[in-house]
């Protein structure tokens, strides 16, 4: 069974490799939060044309991202 929101087939590689840490690997701290906020909003947004509840929880997902990368970043403040 595949779960196409937490851990999508298409967003995972032969090597192991995520693409969301390699997303992440490319980027500045703040880059990468702006990245998860903006993906945030962008399946809030859509969700009631595209894929409904998929949506929210793909935004859901983000959002414990961007939580947890914030609280765990060594930065005093990251958005700063």
């Amino acid at each position: 069974m595949t779960d196409s929101v937490n851990f999508p087939a298409h967003y995972q590689s032969t090597n192991g490799v995520e693409c969301i840490e390699a997303i992440k690997a490319a980027m500045t701290t703040e880059e990468f939060f702006g990245y998860l906020r903006g993906n945030c909003i962008k399946y809030i947004w859509r969700y009631r044309q595209k894929n409904g509840v998929e949506d929210l929880r793909k935004a859901k997902w983000y959002l414990r991202r961007l939580i947890l990368e914030f609280e765990t970043s060594p930065y005093d403040d990251p958005l700063a």
